[in-house]
Parts: structure tokens; C-alpha cells; sequence
């Protein structure tokens, strides 16, 4: 069972284990060069950055056999490979890779808890040998997977016994006729939105939990896509699907384009100022709160689709007759808002390459810091960081991004007001998908046209990021909401949502429980969960919480009690929205 949950000893020779945090290892370094040498290293996660110095390594003195020379004890990361480089001089907080040194290294193999040697001999070469072995850390899966799902049964087992002991004949009866009502009324929503709606958030609770403290789970420090980095477009995708039938059944049951227009305005208020509150949770520090972030983007999103979408929508639509014409209909009624989804893909392309940012290249979309060997510390996001920081002030942006831990950046809002211009692309390719629910009458028709968006949208957006992390023209890239990530993640959530709308809506294989109910209480679920962020029965700490079986089991726990809130909510049959 050790191997379930990272167990190590204790003590190894003179090392308290216990003391090391997850995705951390020791390191023995010593040289037997009779001059300083420095030791610089550089993990695989920082894309063109120079070597940082860790530390310098004294000389050994005259008659000292390498047995008698004391060790420097490190700690290492172990979350991705990690370059080492020993110099003979000093080069200062920063060493280029062209400089030559006197030894250098890779290893790709670190392990958590593990322990390991590095020595750099008399002649100026060096080894690394594992002097203990880490741990595995991914079977810490397995062994939550078996804990809920032997808690989950448990909770199954009772409540069977309840329905056979303490559950009269009345009401069975009336429960019996309460499902019956309750599954007419679903048929005529459909249940895929929901579901969809719910895994998102709930995916959404998971990753902010810090999903067991993974790397791969957590959000990509600049290019590139982990799961954490799926969830809120997803979310704000899922959004824009929605509003073209809210937008319909409201102009179906009589309300006037200014009384819709109206609810749209008070609605965003709603979500932007929540969101503002949520901000201040730390402590309302006025001089230093910052303004954007998640529920402060959905509202300015759901603004501009809300109201653009009122305004272009008609009250009632004429299917043409020819088969063509009925094939591309949806195009049609859609002109209007795909000419504002152009204007502003292309305002946006011509602020980040045109835009001229003091003391930065035009077009620059690195992460600032230590990147391309420093050139650019303080250029972090372009054109976009400029403008955020120009329009909202430094003290009201996000001051820890998650290219401050890798590339040593500056502060940067990956919720500012300019990528504001793409999630509103984003919202607007969710109404379009909306829009096909509306116009196509067959679910075949539907997830045809899906699946042909998804696949133009997945190629267009790998063309421009050359289907590569780092490459490309305009790599994918949530931070700054780039054009390419806008593309796959659209791409994903089309074949997501084709995906369960046949399971659900069409063979009905499976009702969505219990993603359904989750998210028919999102909003709940998203400002509970960050309201009880540090509060129990959400959240809790046992001892160090130095493992990923802890840290994976907690965050699985929180997620859990979340959905229980959702499930009970529903049996209450108490729907909130905003």
C-alpha cells in the first residue's frame, strides 16, 4: 500500500525526508576542484531562458581526499527535466547556454523524495548517481479512485437500505410520479448543457483545489494546454451556446428587444461586481484590488454576445425550402455577429503586431522574465500586458501569474480587459453552435455541422501555432487569450458537446447524473467554492500535506462535497441563477 501513497523513510543518513514539499528531491553536490566553481541549472519548462545560479561551490583544500570533502546539500524540483551546468567563473544571477562551462548535464528521471549525487571530479568532469530512488506518483490515482468509490457504494448501500426499511408505500408513490414529471419536463430541455455546464465546473472546483498538486493538472506556466487551461473556456464557450435560446424563448413568451436588452445589462452587472467582491476576499484593500478576473470577463462577455445577438435576432425565422439553402441558413442569420467576430479577431491582431509597447519588440508574445535570455524582462504579454497595464494600473492587476514562478515575470492579468476582445470570439462561436441547435431540426443535421466547425476550427487553430507548444506563429496561449488557443479550445468543447448530446439527448444512454444538476447551480457552486475556500468541511490539512495522495485526496473531497451541495439542491428543487 506504500506505493499508493508515496510513503518514504523518514530519515535518510543525515536527511529528514519530511521536511521536503511535493515534486522535491535532495541533492548531494561537491567539488574536487582545488578553485570555486559555480553550479547553475535550468528546468525544461523554461522555454529559451538562460542557466540561474544555485550556488557556489568551494574549493577543496591541498591534501583533502574526496572522501573527506563535506557535501552541499540542495533540494531539487522534480515536476520536469532538469539541466545542470558548472562553471568556472562567476557569470552573475543568469548564465547563457552558448557560454562554456566545465561539465553539463540533463536528467529527465528525478523522482519525488528521491536522493542523488552530484560530484564534479578533480579533471573537471562530473557524474550524477541516484543514491536513492523516489517515489511514483501517479498511483496516488488509483488509491483515491478506490476510496471513493468504496465511499461512494457505501453511501449506495445505505441509502437502499433506507428506501427498504424506512420508505412507506405513499411515498414511493409519490416520488414515482414526481420522476415521471420530472423526466416530461426534461425531454423538453436538453440535458447535454447542463451536463456540460456541470462538468466544466466541477472540473473548474477540482483544479483550483489545486488538483493534487500535478503539474500536468495545473495551469501551463506560459505556452501550451493543460486541463486546468481547458475548464473556463469551456465554460464561457458553453455560455454563448446558451444564449440564442434564452434569447428565442424570451421573445417567444412576448418580451420587447429593449426588455431582454435590459435583464442582459442587469445580469452582467450582477456577475462583474461578484466578481469584484470575490477579489477583495483577502481583505478590501482599495489601493491594491484587482479589478478583472473570471466572473468580471464572463459579464463583459455575455454583454457584448447578449446584446449583439438581441439585437440581430428575429422573432420568428423562415426556413428556406431548397436543401442548400436550409444547409447554410444558420450562416446566414448569423452575418451579423460573425462580421463583429472578424472586426474583432482583427482589432485584436492589429493591436498585438502593430501596437508599438516602450522598450519591447512590435509583436512580442513571450512571457517577459528570464525568457530569450532576459532580453525582455519587463515586456511580459506584449501588447496586451501594455494595455492592461496602462488602462487598469499595475497595482490592479494580477500580481502572480504563472509565468512569475518559472520565468521570474512580472505582474500580468491572464483575466485582463485585452483579451476581453478574443473571449467575446469565444462566446460568439458558442451562439453559433446555439444557433444550429435552433436552426437544424435532426440531431444528425446538428452534430454534422459540429463536427465540420470543429474540425475547420482544430485546423486553423494547429496551423497557426504549427502544431507545436512553442513554434508557431501564434502559439496557444491562455494568458494571453491568443487566437490559436481561442481556435482549439472551441475545437474541444465542439466534440465534448457532440459527444454527450448523443449519449444524453439521443440515445439517452445516460441521463448526465450528476454533472446535470451541478450545473444547473453553477453560479452556486463557483462563489461557494471560493468563498469556503480555506474553511472546513471543504477543505482541510493533516500533518505536512507533502504527498500527492493527500494533497490529491483533499482536493477530490472538496470537489465531492460540492457536488453533494448540487445534488441536495436539486432534490430541493432550488435553482439559482444570476
Amino acid at each position: 500500500m506504500s506505493i499508493f501513497v508515496e510513503y518514504t523513510e523518514p530519515q535518510w543518513r543525515n536527511l529528514n525526508m519530511r521536511q521536503l514539499a511535493e515534486d522535491q528531491a535532495y541533492l548531494y553536490v561537491k567539488s574536487l576542484l582545488p578553485e570555486e566553481s559555480y553550479l547553475y541549472t535550468l528546468s525544461d519548462d523554461c522555454y529559451t531562458c538562460p542557466y540561474s545560479k544555485v550556488k557556489a561551490l568551494p574549493p577543496v583544500a591541498d591534501g583533502v581526499g574526496h572522501d573527506q570533502v563535506e557535501a552541499e546539500i540542495l533540494t531539487l524540483p522534480t515536476e520536469t527535466g532538469l539541466n545542470f551546468k558548472i562553471y568556472e567563473h562567476n557569470h552573475g544571477a543568469y548564465a547563457n547556454d552558448s557560454i562554456s562551462s566545465l561539465c553539463s548535464l540533463r536528467r529527465t528521471d528525478l523522482q519525488e523524495f528521491g536522493v542523488y549525487n552530484l560530484t564534479l571530479w578533480s579533471n573537471g568532469t562530473c557524474n550524477f548517481i541516484v543514491d536513492k530512488p523516489g517515489v511514483p506518483i501517479y498511483y496516488a490515482f488509483l488509491a483515491v479512485f478506490v476510496l471513493v468509490a468504496g465511499l461512494l457504494i457505501a453511501l449506495k448501500l445505505l441509502s437502499w437500505v433506507w428506501k427498504c426499511y424506512r420508505y412507506d408505500e405513499a411515498a414511493a408513490a409519490a416520488d414515482s410520479i414526481g420522476d415521471a414529471a420530472a423526466k416530461a419536463t426534461q425531454r423538453k430541455r436538453l440535458r447535454s448543457l447542463d451536463t456540460f455546464r456541470g462538468l466544466a465546473i466541477v472540473l473548474m472546483i477540482f483544479v483550483n483545489s489545486g488538483g493534487g498538486g500535478y503539474d500536468s493538472i495545473d495551469h501551463v506556466a506560459w505556452n501550451g494546454l493543460h486541463l486546468a487551461d481547458l475548464v473556463f473556456p469551456c465554460f464561457l464557450w458553453i455560455m454563448g451556446v446558451c444564449i440564442p435560446l434564452s434569447i428565442k424563448s424570451q421573445l417567444g413568451r412576448g418580451s420587447s428587444k429593449i426588455q431582454i436588452c435590459g435583464r442582459i445589462i442587469w445580469r452582467s452587472f450582477k456577475l462583474f461586481a461578484i466578481g469584484v467582491c470575490l477579489n477583495s476576499i483577502n481583505g478590501p484593500k482599495l489601493e491594491q484590488l484587482r479589478v478583472m478576473g473570471v466572473l468580471q470577463r464572463f459579464g463583459v462577455a455575455f454583454l457584448v454576445v447578449g446584446l449583439l445577438h438581441t439585437v440581430c435576432s428575429r422573432r420568428d425565422h423562415i426556413s428556406p425550402q431548397q436543401a442548400w439553402q436550409r444547409s447554410i441558413y444558420d450562416i446566414c442569420i448569423f452575418s451579423g455577429e460573425f462580421a463583429v467576430l472578424l472586426a474583432l479577431i482583427a482589432t485584436y491582431l492589429g493591436l498585438t503586431y502593430g501596437l508599438k509597447v516602450p522598450g519591447c519588440p512590435r509583436g512580442y508574445l513571450g512571457p517577459g522574465g528570464k525568457s530569450n535570455n532576459a532580453a525582455n524582462p519587463h515586456c511580459i504579454g506584449g501588447a496586451a500586458g501594455y494595455i492592461d497595464q496602462q488602462v487598469l494600473g499595475n497595482a490592479h492587476i494580477y500580481q502572480y501569474p504563472t509565468a512569475k514562478y518559472v520565468y521570474d515575470a512580472t505582474a500580468f492579468d491572464p483575466e485582463g480587459l485585452f483579451g476581453c476582445l478574443l473571449s467575446v470570439v469565444h462566446v460568439l462561436l458558442g451562439a453559433f453552435a446555439g444557433v444550429t441547435l435552433l436552426v437544424h431540426p435532426t440531431w444528425q443535421s446538428r452534430m454534422k455541422r459540429w463536427t465540420i466547425l470543429a474540425l475547420l476550427l482544430g485546423l486553423l487553430g494547429g496551423a497557426l501555432c504549427g502544431f507545436s507548444k512553442e513554434n508557431g506563429l501564434i502559439p496557444v496561449n491562455k494568458n494571453l487569450w491568443s487566437l490559436s488557443f481561442v481556435f482549439v479550445t472551441v475545437t474541444v468543447a465542439l466534440l465534448l458537446l457532440n459527444f454527450l448530446y448523443y449519449i444524453i439527448d439521443v440515445r439517452q444512454w445516460w441521463s448526465g447524473y450528476p454533472f446535470t444538476e451541478c450545473g444547473m447551480n453553477a453560479i452556486i457552486m463557483y462563489v461557494g467554492h471560493s468563498i469556503m475556500h480555506k474553511m472546513l468541511p471543504w477543505h482541510w490539512r493533516i500533518g505536512t500535506m507533502n504527498t500527492h495522495f493527500m494533497l490529491l485526496l483533499e482536493s477530490v473531497w472538496n470537489t465531492l462535497t460540492w457536488v453533494a451541495i448540487a445534488l441536495y439542491l436539486d432534490a430541493k428543487q432550488f435553482y439559482y441563477s444570476l
